[in-house]
């Protein structure tokens, strides 16, 4: 027993050693060693590995063969491979020898496309250059020629057309740099020909003066004359007269003037040449001898040029220097001037400086030239002030031009918020860092302590033009504010002009661009979605501005009769219109599948297999699904910083079902669907139980119980009654508020019963020879005359 308990063992540690991996046959020698029989162990171990090897032997004698033969082949690959390796090597060759002359003809193709890119690229160079150098060189042209006043035109084509087009280069930068100087150059010329023009007539204003004597006298011993003579003698004689004697005297005056810069005509163009007149033209007068072309171009130059602040500046200048001068003379002299005379003075030119300002400054549509403008007119009155001559007229006007100035920034800003408005991207705002997360909330006033505790990477609520439409408010407040300074107004004067000014703005400005942004095509659902999330934040800031303001004027918002900011009904009001644009669109898109729907009216009842929705079902209901999973959580944000109010939410969804509910009602009862059949009725009841169950699964969460089904209930009631036939549960229990078909119009079922029924009173009629033979059709067509009479009734007794 023990010989064969031991033998047992040895071979049980004989399997384990040939099963066991090597690292772990420690303890299994350990129990040989461990016994007294190892010598014993040692003649199985030597035993079994004579048997392993004669099994090795017999696997090489088996497999020899094959591995001999593999060896051959092998060999007479080698050979083949050698072969193979040379003709690769003489293939190669040839390749790159072939290959050389195909790479230089590359090379040399290469170098023709950039050349030709080359060419190309500098002919349309040339083409937006050419333009330029020659209006510069037809402006220089104009220049020499003294033609300012096209000079002036070509100018502004040459600064807003030709140089925009032209690009960077140095000698569009040194035109763009000569053009402020040659404008001035010109009005410069202008007024210096004005000035001459103005000296040279004050010069010879005598001899013209004298001219048009002289003529008067020749006229009126002329009317003298004809008046003593009689009516047969009056003819060509005396007139010519007249004409010659008015010629001699401008003659004289011109020899009088010497060679000097008298204003008229060097070759007497301004004397008519009363020999070759007609006898119907008049004698010239002394004003046409004078030529006033200074004085129009001048004027028209004026016209083309704009308002620059040096102009206003120099103005101010001359009316204070001429009034401290004044002054002056007032203080120092006695006799030379009077208190009384200043101060007409004064008063006549107060006049006509104000109604000046008002002129030109009604032109002007540069809120920054207006402020500038306004700042020196604040100047000027000052210093007046300061020599004693009333200035309340002209803060007065001030008052008046600040309404122009609102008008202007109303102008700039709605061009801003249109731009920030068409180039945001309309989705929440990522943010990485705490720096970036810092840059945002210090323009804007985000207030959320959940957010607050979000780790980085993290999501703004809100779309890019948040921030940037509540920066742009502030910097319209401190516009108004900068022209309400030094007006002499108290801070409760400034705070309603700039409350009333910044209401202007939400209401009138910044509502019509948000309208505007609402209302233009291909804006999508998600875009409005986030639109009604952008302005729900921005009416919570409302009241941000409205301490930003207060601190600005140091003014309590709670101040008796204070303006209140109008920014929460303009948000309100586009957030309202975003929520309409949401349902017209989403009704729109559903009609875009009910489109696709292609009911067969006559299709026969199923009768066997389940019956199935319609594809342009299943495919509104899914889009209906991702829809409105975007309305309560927008891809990558968090759920309760991304998500449409809970209400919208829901009255979209309702909006949805209700218009699918319609939509189908009004394809049952299309005055074109003439005759329907049960197969019709059942597959609609298919299409209406999908429609159910996608309300029943509860899209947008919110609703009480089944209070989304509702939405199909005019049609469910509709379809039950029919599919099942309970007619008599219908009739009987018909005005009553418990019921079952409450929502059943007895004119809807009256039409949908004839369109069902049509096709067999039609058949009834026709074949009513055989109508006795078939007892079912008539009992039955009985029935329906019955229901249709007694619809009929119903109708006529609660609808009269």
């Amino acid at each position: 027993m023990a010989s064969v308990e031991t033998a047992a063992e040895h071979e049980r540690i004989l399997r384990e050693i040939e099963s066991t991996d090597t690292n772990c046959i420690g303890p299994t020698l350990r129990s040989v060693y461990d016994g007294q029989e190892h010598g014993l162990f040692m003649d199985k171990l030597d035993a079994r590995i004579r048997n392993h090897d004669r099994e090795i032997e017999k696997m090489c004698n088996h497999h020899f063969q094959g591995f001999v033969d593999s060896i051959t082949e092998l060999l007479k690959v080698r050979g083949e491979a050698q072969k193979l390796k040379s003709q690769v090597i003489e293939t190669n060759k040839c390749l790159q020898d072939d290959g050389k002359d195909l790479m230089s003809s590359m090379e040399d193709l290469k170098q023709c496309r950039v050349q030709q890119r080359n060419i190309a690229t500098t002919i349309d160079k040339l083409t937006h250059c050419l333009p330029v150098l020659e209006m510069y060189s037809r402006l220089q042209e104009q220049m020499r020629a003294k033609r300012y006043y096209p000079a002036l035109r070509t100018l502004e084509q040459l600064e807003h057309t030709c140089l925009p087009k032209a690009g960077q280069y140095r000698f569009c930068s040194i035109m763009a740099e000569n053009i402020p100087k040659l404008r001035t150059q010109i009005r410069d010329t202008a007024m210096t020909q004005l000035r001459d023009f103005l000296e040279s007539i004050r010069k010879h204003s005598d001899k013209i003066g004298e001219t048009a004597i002289k003529q008067a006298q020749l006229q009126r011993s002329l009317d003298s004359s004809v008046s003593t003579q009689p009516r047969a003698l009056i003819g060509r004689r005396p007139r010519k007269e007249a004409a010659a004697a008015a010629a001699a005297a401008a003659g004289a005056t011109q020899q009088s003037d010497g060679q000097g810069g008298s204003p008229l005509s060097e070759q007497d163009s301004g004397i008519l040449d009363v020999e070759d007149e007609e006898e119907d033209e008049e004698v010239p007068g002394a004003q046409d001898l004078v030529d006033f072309s200074p004085v129009y171009r001048c004027l028209h130059i004026y016209t083309v040029l704009h308002e620059t602040l040096e102009g206003y500046r120099r103005y101010f200048n001359q009316i204070v220097g001429f009034f401290v001068v004044e002054d002056h003379i007032l203080h120092t002299t006695q006799g030379l001037v009077n208190r009384a005379y200043v101060e007409e003075l004064w008063e006549l030119a107060l006049s006509k400086i104000i109604a000046a300002l008002r002129t030109h400054s009604s032109y002007c549509d540069d809120p920054d030239l207006v402020l500038d403008l306004k700042n020196l007119i604040v100047l000027f009155a000052d210093t007046l002030q300061g020599y004693g001559f009333p200035v309340s007229q002209l803060f007065d006007m001030l008052l008046e031009m600040r309404e122009q100035y609102g008008e202007i920034l109303l102008k700039k800003w709605n061009i801003t918020f249109r731009q920030v408005l068409d180039q945001d991207n309309y989705s929440p705002i990522p943010v990485s860092t705490e720096q970036e997360y810092k840059h945002y909330t210090s323009q804007f006033p985000l207030q959320d302590p959940e957010l607050d505790k979000l780790p980085f990477p993290k999501k703004l609520p809100f779309s890019e033009f948040v921030p940037k439409v509540y920066c742009q408010l502030k910097e319209f407040i401190y516009a108004c504010l900068k022209y309400s300074e030094d007006l002499h107004l108290s801070s409760t004067e400034v705070d309603d002009m700039i409350r009333k000014s910044t209401n202007l703005l939400l209401t009138r400005t910044l509502s019509h661009c948000l309208q505007y942004a609402i209302k233009k095509k291909n804006v999508g659902l998600a875009e409005l979605v986030q639109v009604i999330i952008n302005t729900t934040h921005l009416e919570q800031s409302c009241h941000f501005l409205e301490e930003f303001i207060s601190n600005i004027t140091n003014v309590p918002p709670d101040t008796v009769n204070a303006t209140k900011l109008y920014g929460t009904s303009t948000f309100k009001d586009a957030r309202h219109a975003a929520e309409a644009e949401i349902y017209t669109s989403l009704n729109a898109k559903i009609d875009q599948f009910l489109q696709l729907a292609d009911y067969d009216w006559m299709a026969a009842v199923q009768t066997s297999g389940t019956p199935t929705a319609s594809d342009y079902l299943i495919d509104l209901i899914a889009f209906l699904k991702s829809t409105f999973s975007v309305f309560t959580n927008l891809p990558g944000t968090p759920v309760e910083h991304a998500t449409l109010p809970g209400k919208v939410a829901q009255t979209a969804c309702m909006s949805a079902c209700k218009h699918i509910s319609t939509s189908l009602m009004q394809l049952l009862l299309d005055p074109e669907v003439r005759q329907i059949s049960m197969g019709a009725l059942h597959q609609l009841n298919t299409d209406v139980k999908e429609c159910e169950s996608f309300a029943r699964a509860g899209p947008v969460a919110g609703f009480q119980g089944d209070t989304l089904l509702l939405a199909f209930s005019d049609l469910r009631q509709l379809l039950e009654l029919f599919t099942q036939w309970d007619w008599s549960t219908y009739l009987a229990d018909y005005g009553k508020p418990t019921c079952k078909y409450l929502r059943v119009n007895p004119h809807t079922a009256l039409a949908l019963l004839e369109k069902l029924f049509k096709p067999m009173r039609e058949t009834s009629r026709k074949n009513n020879v055989f109508a006795q033979f078939r007892k079912t059709d008539r009992d039955r067509q009985k029935l329906i005359d019955t229901i249709i009479k007694q619809l009929r009734n119903l109708i006529a007794q609660h609808h009269t």
